[in-house]
């Protein structure tokens, strides 16, 4: 089966060189691969050397690299629908020019991964993102987005006609014409398409690099949390520059101590994951020589590019009394967890992100009667709504 790695962690901790280390190897074994680079600040074509262009360009046998410009996707992928999307945000006399809208550059870049994917022309696709913030605000983006679209679309064309003559007078908002509104519910139907191919944990993987030192240590651990939260199938921890244990120069002798520290750190609180360590190397990890250091060095087990399902998708279970939700928050605390219930849907919100999960219409006329965050775990039970409840939490 083909397959999808997403590299991702804070800035600055190596994430191009580990993405392209393995895309590497995987042209190395014989795949077809693509090396992605969804990050504004790209690098790839510094790694390889390369001034790189708008579409893929080959840089060694079976690995192509290709860095995206999502305004240059947009505008040639999806014309007629950032046509309109100007034409009513300009309608309103706010604003001439609408640029880049925020959210949009990362739907985009998902929505070209996702086309390259299904045309088939690769057995490998290597995604080196954004930093951490960037990188779950690409990857929540199509759900959130296909969310609104579908409490705002049951209206329909039938809306969209009725409304449209009265729109602009009334609104100053120009109605979508036939052909912005077919593409639309293209957009619609991508998003879909999307986030089950991101969370098709047969299909895709998503990895963090990080280094041993407390404030990446602590981003890594919020991050693995989130990824969770949202249901991506996290299977690998790559601790990059690690410092050699022998070296001779006092002025090293705290950092490998405190390196040493954070390292047993990461492996007792990511057990479940396979993790791979990486040393510091003695020069810049640009060229392909450089690379091929990290494949020789740490990529050589046979099992890099394995499937492997650490924890499990979210699930709706039914009970003696109703129903469970189970969702997966390794790392969590439950004084920083918020749960509600809006209508149809359970809102989870805990630090800076919240997710809401559409409740399947079985459970349209049950409300939430407790909740309990158990190894990572949440459970949340769901009862009639004329029954007696009790929270505990």
């Amino acid at each position: 089966m083909k397959r999808i790695y997403i590299f991702t962690g804070k800035g600055g901790v190596g994430k191009s060189s580990v993405a392209a280390a393995h895309a590497m190897k995987s042209a190395e074994e014989g795949q077809k691969t693509l090396l992605i680079s969804t990050d504004m600040a790209h690098n790839l074509g510094d790694i390889f050397g390369r001034k790189l262009g708008k579409e893929e360009e080959t840089v060694l046998p079976n690995l192509d690299i290709y860095e995206i410009d999502p305004e240059y996707v947009m505008q040639n992928d999806f014309k007629e629908f950032m046509d309109y999307v100007k034409r009513m945000i300009s309608s309103t006399g706010e604003m001439d020019d609408m640029g880049m809208m925020p959210g949009m550059e990362e739907l985009f870049s998902l929505l070209k991964i996702s086309e390259i994917y299904k045309k088939g022309t690769y057995d490998r696709i290597v995604v080196d993102c954004a930093p951490t913030g960037e990188t779950l605000s690409m990857l929540k983006f199509p759900e959130l987005m296909s969310w609104y679209m579908e409490k705002l679309f049951p209206i329909g064309k039938v809306g969209v006609r009725v409304l449209a003559p009265f729109s602009k007078k009334l609104f100053k908002m120009e109605m979508p014409n036939k052909q912005a509104m077919n593409d639309i519910e293209k957009v619609f139907l991508k998003l879909m398409d999307l986030q089950e191919l991101l969370k098709n944990r047969d299909i895709t993987s998503v990895r963090i690099v990080t280094t041993p030192e407390k404030m990446v240590v602590e981003e890594t651990k919020r991050n693995y949390m989130y990824m969770n939260l949202y249901n991506f199938n996290v299977d690998g921890l790559y601790i990059n520059r690690i410092l050699p244990q022998d070296i001779d120069n006092r002025f090293f002798d705290r950092w490998v101590e405190i390196q040493r520290e954070y390292i047993k750190y990461l492996k007792e609180s990511f057990a479940a994951l396979p993790i791979y360590e990486i040393p510091w190397y003695d020069e810049e990890l640009k060229g392909e020589d450089n690379i091929r250091r990290i494949v020789v060095d740490v990529l050589s087990r046979g099992d890099v590019f394995e499937v492997k399902n650490v924890t499990e998708r979210e699930t709706f279970t039914q009970t003696e009394t109703g129903y469970q939700l189970d969702v997966n928050i390794p790392g969590a605390d439950k004084e920083d967890i918020d749960l509600y219930q809006a209508a149809t849907d359970i809102v989870i919100k805990t630090g800076n992100f919240k997710r809401c999960i559409p409740l399947p219409n079985i459970l349209r006329s049950y409300v939430v009667s407790g909740a309990k965050l158990e190894d990572g775990r949440l459970h949340i039970r769901f009862e009639k709504e004329d029954e007696d409840n009790d929270d505990e939490k």
